[in-house]
Parts: structure tokens; C-alpha cells; sequence
């Protein structure tokens, strides 16, 4: 993940498209335009958010204590989030 955020942080949030995918150690590459997977275009706080989400199973209850947050504000976040997917 620490990929992308370095990604979305260089970008600041501007659409781009990726051109070029290579596989690691190997030099087999592959050209086109592809979309980025819709997680991906989020910003780092939010990626870190949703990744936080998903290692508690959803609890609104684990996020709160985790971020130190109230309900609410837990829940503003992800229908803010959700929006944007």
C-alpha cells in the first residue's frame, strides 16, 4: 500500500491514468491505459482509514478508540469516503 499512497501524495489528488505496468524483478511489462482500482485514488489518510476499517471487521466501536474519535465522526468519515468511491 505504501506504494500508493506515494502515489497519491505525489499526484495531490489529480486524475491521472497509469501507462505502463512491470512486474518486479523480471522484464515482463505491460503498455496501455489502465484506471487505478477505485481505493487507489483515495488520499492517504483516507486509505489508512479504510484499511483501519477493514483490520477492526467494521467496527465502528475499534475505530473510535483507534483514532480517538466519536460515532459520529466515525460515521461522517465513511459515508465521506463512500462518496468518493
Amino acid at each position: 500500500m505504501a506504494e500508493w499512497q506515494e502515489l497519491t501524495r505525489i499526484t495531490r489528488g489529480e486524475a491521472f491514468t497509469v501507462e505502463r505496468v512491470k512486474i518486479k524483478n523480471t522484464e515482463v511489462a505491460v503498455e496501455g491505459n489502465f484506471e487505478l482500482p477505485p481505493l487507489a485514488k483515495l488520499t492517504n489518510e483516507d486509505q489508512k482509514f479504510v484499511t483501519a476499517f477493514i483490520k477492526n471487521h467494521g467496527s465502528i466501536k475499534e475505530m473510535e478508540a483507534m483514532f480517538k474519535i466519536s460515532y459520529p465522526t466515525v460515521k461522517k468519515r465513511l459515508d465521506s469516503i463512500a462518496e468518493k468511491l
